[in-house]
């Protein structure tokens, strides 16, 4: 068939047909589905929208913060109590002007010192039972920094003017103290007691013992010792009466006068002896036995 031929016959055609349209878009079902999924895609948005705007509410969310969290120049500031359930790093943390700062635990509160290899350093533990604190050494000082208490391997250091013991049993030193000045409240008596076993006191100066308002006394069980290697013993009293010293005997015969004189064994041992026109200790020397 002739080319012209062919092209006549298909434009005939067309023109007897019609022009042709064809839909371009989403129709039916899938038209259906796009809007119901664009709409709820809208009440999402609005739903969160919503929710956000509630969170921000809620949590008093600000430019400067959040809720009692205020971040200042100086870093942040707390309001209010506030808890922790994971821990906390800070470089300083500090009250306000004029306001206590509490740490409160339903157990206990642990702080740590640790080193460059977290190693613990020092650690202070203050629990329901006891507060307990690990270090090297422990010092406790005034404002002006004098030392009150230090306590170390090797001593333990009050530092205070006066030391003052308020049980009502006393103090208990298991080994020796050492101490320049004992002395008791204005008032009250002073007791030096070992229960079990013996008291000694020593110096190298000498030991002064003076009661200015009262009397003084020494007990023991078996004996008291007074020793001076280099020096001498003085008692020095308007009176000094030796009540339980034994007696030698006298002779019935003679005169029983109330006058003894007191006589000093070999080994030290005190007894009295009847006085008479000479001494009468060399007739009671079985005293000394």
């Amino acid at each position: 068939m002739p080319q012209e031929q062919y092209t006549h016959n298909r434009n005939n055609m067309q023109s007897s047909e019609g022009p042709q349209v064809y839909k371009v878009g989403i129709y039916g079902w899938r038209k259906r589905c796009l809007y119901f999924f664009v709409l709820l895609l809208m009440i999402l948005i609005l739903v969160n929208l919503a929710m956000t705007i509630w969170i921000l509410k809620v949590m008093n969310f600000t430019i400067d913060g959040m809720g009692n969290l205020r971040i200042t120049e100086k870093g942040l500031r707390l309001e209010g109590d506030s808890e922790f359930l994971q821990p906390l790093y800070a470089k300083e943390i500090q009250s306000r002007p004029g306001n206590p700062l509490y740490f409160k635990s339903a157990r206990n509160v642990t702080v740590n010192i640790l080193n460059d290899q977290t190693k613990v350093l020092t650690q202070l533990i203050t629990g329901p039972k006891a507060v307990e604190a690990y270090g090297k050494k422990f010092e406790v000082k005034t404002v002006d920094g004098k030392l009150l208490f230090s306590a170390d391997d090797n001593e333990v250091v009050v530092g205070a003017e006066r030391l003052r013991v308020l049980g009502a049993e006393g103090t208990v030193f298991p080994k020796s103290i050492e101490t320049p000045n004992v002395r008791a409240e204005p008032f009250k008596e002073l007791r030096l007691e070992s229960p079990t076993r013996s008291l000694v006191m020593e110096a190298p100066r000498g030991v002064e013992i003076n009661a200015e308002a009262g009397n003084m006394e020494a007990t023991c069980r078996t004996e008291l010792r007074l020793e001076s290697k280099d020096g001498e013993i003085q008692l020095d009293a308007a009176k000094i009466k030796l009540p339980r010293l034994p007696r030698g005997s006298y002779s019935p015969t003679g005169t029983r006068q109330k006058v003894f004189e007191i006589c000093v064994c070999s080994n030290g041992r005190l007894f009295l002896s009847q006085a008479g026109s000479g001494s009468t200790c060399q007739i009671n020397t079985s005293v000394c036995l």
